[in-house]
């Protein structure tokens, strides 16, 4: 089963900005802060691999957004829907600083890594849940960005999706 994790709005409240390049929570709380939420509820569930659907990836690199992440996450990462080889749009000889995945919804980019790996079971935790195809909104744990998966209803979601199969 893979895991679809984006950060901002599900691990912390969606209020994250670059600061010298570096992620600051502006509010109360801090970065990861309902991480333990989310390690607990896939403690029952070891087969369950991690693929970073978060921005976090695309703005500071695969590395150090996997290495942002509490160990107990971290070692479930396998991959991202966001690569570096997807920023080499290149239009009349010059490197372009947008490219196609800038342009499409969260879903998107996701359906496009299921269809690439040709996945059967999957979930997706995001507060992103605009444009979310009706085939797949049994894929998605839709959570409030104010409390991400502290939500005791996003959990029990996430559980449900996880036991499903």
């Amino acid at each position: 089963m893979i895991l679809f994790l984006d950060f901002d709005g599900v691990l912390h409240p969606d209020a994250v900005y670059l600061k010298k390049g570096r992620p600051v929570l502006h509010g109360a709380g801090e970065l990861f802060q309902w991480a333990p939420h989310l390690s607990s509820a896939l403690a029952s569930h070891p087969n369950v691999a991690i693929v970073l659907s978060t921005s976090w990836a695309r703005v500071l690199g695969f590395d150090r957004a996997r290495g942002a992440l509490p160990e107990l996450l971290r070692q479930r990462v396998i991959g991202a829907t966001w690569h570096s080889k997807m920023g080499r749009s290149v239009f009349g000889g010059f490197r372009l600083p947008e490219c196609w995945w800038d342009q499409v919804s969260r879903y998107q980019q996701i359906a496009g890594y299921v269809r690439r790996a040709q996945l059967t079971e999957w979930v997706a935790i995001d507060d992103h849940g605009e444009a979310w195809a009706d085939e797949h909104a049994d894929n998605l744990v839709w959570t409030n960005p104010d409390k991400g998966i502290s939500d005791p209803l996003a959990l029990a979601t996430l559980h449900k999706r996880l036991t499903r199969s």
